[in-house]
C-alpha cells in the first residue's frame, strides 16, 4: 500500500485539474547504518520509497563511501536493479572524516550529480554579524560552488543549532548574499528550528525556490522525532511546501539507532502519516 502512495508532486486537483501535490519521499541511509548497500536498497523498496538519501561517513554510516568503492558503473547498476533514484547525497564533515563534498565530487558527478547536503558554519553569530558572516561563508564556499558546477551538483546548506544558518533571519541573509542561487540552496531541518522556537512554515516561505531538501523531522526523543510519532502537526509545514511549489525530495527522519525491523516499522508509520494525514487535501 505504501508504494502506491509515493508519487511525484504536482498541483492540487480541483474539479478536473492536475494531480494533488504530493512529496517525493527518500529514505535516509543513516537510519539503517548497519545495512550493506544491497540491503539498504531492498529495505527502501520494501518500504515503498523511490529515492534514497545516501550518507557517510557519519557515525557508523559508510554508505556513500561504500558506493564510491563500488564504482560509478556498479552503483548505477544497483540503483537500476531496484528502480531507485538518488534523492540526495549527504556529505557532512565530522571529526576524523573531513573530506566532505570535494572528496566525493567526482563520484557523484559520474553518477549524474544531484543535490548534495552539507553544513553551513558552526559557531554563535549575533544578528548584527549575520550579513558579514554570510558573505564570508560564501567566499569560503566558492571552490565548492565551482566544483558543484563541474559535476552537475546543487549544494543544499542545512540549518543546525549553534550554526550560521540557524534563525529565520539567517535564512534571509543567506538569500540576500547567495552568489549562485542556480547552484546553492537550502536544506530545512525543522528539528533545529523548533529547538530555537522558530516558525517552520515561516522559514519554508522565506526559502521559497531556494529550498532543495526537506527533513520531515521534529524536535523530540527516539522515534518521536519521526512524523506521525511525536506531537508536531506536519500539515502546516506541508501546506507551506505546497505553497512554494516544492518539487524536490523529503525524508522522514530521525537520529538514533534501532534494530532494523523496529526502524522499518517506525518509518512505515511515518510515511503513512505524511501521505494520509499531513498532506493537504484542499487548496
Amino acid at each position: 500500500m505504501i508504494a502506491a502512495l509515493l508519487g511525484t508532486p504536482g498541483l492540487l486537483r480541483a474539479g478536473g485539474g492536475t494531480d494533488a501535490w504530493r512529496p517525493r519521499l527518500a529514505l535516509s541511509s543513516v537510519m539503517f547504518s548497519d545495512l550493506s548497500l544491497e540491503e539498504l536498497c531492498r529495505q527502501a523498496v520494501e518500504l515503498g520509497f523511490k529515492g534514497i538519501d545516501l550518507w557517510g561517513p557519519f557515525g557508523d554510516c559508510r554508505h556513500l563511501a561504500r558506493a564510491r568503492e563500488l564504482g560509478v558503473d556498479e552503483f548505477r547498476k544497483l540503483l537500476r536493479a531496484h528502480d531507485l533514484e538518488i534523492g540526495a547525497w549527504t556529505t557532512y564533515r565530522t571529526k576524523g572524516h573531513d573530506e566532505g563534498f570535494p572528496g566525493f565530487a567526482e563520484f557523484i558527478g559520474g553518477c549524474g550529480g544531484g543535490v548534495v547536503v552539507r553544513e553551513s558554519k558552526y559557531g554563535s553569530f549575533a544578528a548584527d554579524q549575520l550579513d558579514a558572516a554570510m558573505r564570508e561563508f560564501f567566499a569560503e564556499l566558492r571552490p565548492e560552488i565551482e566544483l558543484a558546477r563541474k559535476h552537475k551538483v546543487r549544494l543544499a546548506i542545512e540549518n543546525h543549532g549553534h550554526a550560521l544558518l540557524d534563525s529565520p533571519q539567517s535564512f534571509e541573509a543567506f538569500k540576500r548574499h547567495n552568489p549562485a542561487p542556480d547552484v546553492v540552496g537550502l536544506g530545512v531541518a525543522p528539528y533545529h528550528l523548533q529547538k530555537r522556537k522558530a516558525d517552520v512554515s515561516e522559514v519554508i516561505g522565506i526559502c521559497g525556490d531556494h529550498l532543495l531538501f526537506f527533513y520531515a523531522w521534529q524536535s523530540a526523543g527516539g522515534t518521536k522525532q519521526l512524523p506521525g510519532h511525536g506531537p508536531a502537526d506536519f500539515e502546516p509545514w506541508m501546506r507551506a511546501l505546497s505553497a512554494v511549489n516544492y518539487s524536490h525530495w523529503m525524508t522522514p527522519f530521525m537520529h538514533g539507532g534501532l534494530p532494523q525491523d523496529e526502524m522499518a516499522a517506525a518509518v512505515a508509520k511515518a510515511v503513512d502519516y505524511l501521505r494520509n494525514d499531513a498532506t493537504p487535501n484542499e487548496p
